[in-house]
């Protein structure tokens, strides 16, 4: 089975001059907690509903006037459509990331989720325990 098979293909996204307020307003629209940036097409960050919290608000910077780019993870990991879903379980626990843009051509085609993943797993042994590495619990920090 292949990324193309399970993937979101219709993809809300945002360019990165877009303000964090509507961004936000897009996640909650969509039900969503990430938004890929693009320039065009092609993916250049992502957008979190925690990017927007620790590195927006709680700067004390106002989301009406600070754009996405300020905000967005520009260090983005993505897979094609003709990844196997081995290999995308393989980076997400490599990376630690539970969403990846799936990009053919340099353009933004769909996103697939660590959910969308873990619904195929109990099909697939090995995918199963790939997906077990994902989410490596941390210790919270004391205040």
């Amino acid at each position: 089975m292949k990324i193309r098979d399970i993937m979101t293909s219709q993809v809300a996204y945002v360019n990165p001059e877009t303000s964090v307020v509507e961004a936000a307003q897009l996640m909650q629209k969509h039900d969503v907690g990430v938004i890929p940036v693009c320039q065009g097409k092609q993916v250049v960050g992502l957008v979190t509903d925690r990017d927007i919290v620790v590195r927006n608000i709680a700067h004390g910077k106002d989301p009406h006037t600070t754009p996405v780019k300020d905000v967005m993870t520009s260090h983005v990991t993505t897979v094609n459509p003709d990844t196997s879903l081995n290999e995308a379980a393989e980076l997400m626990a490599h990376h630690q990331i539970r969403r990846l843009p799936v990009v053919e051509n340099d353009q933004l085609v769909g996103i697939v989720a660590l959910g969308d993943l873990a619904t195929q797993a109990k099909y697939d042994v090995e995918l199963a325990k790939t997906l077990g590495e994902i989410s490596t619990p941390s210790e919270p920090e004391h205040i």
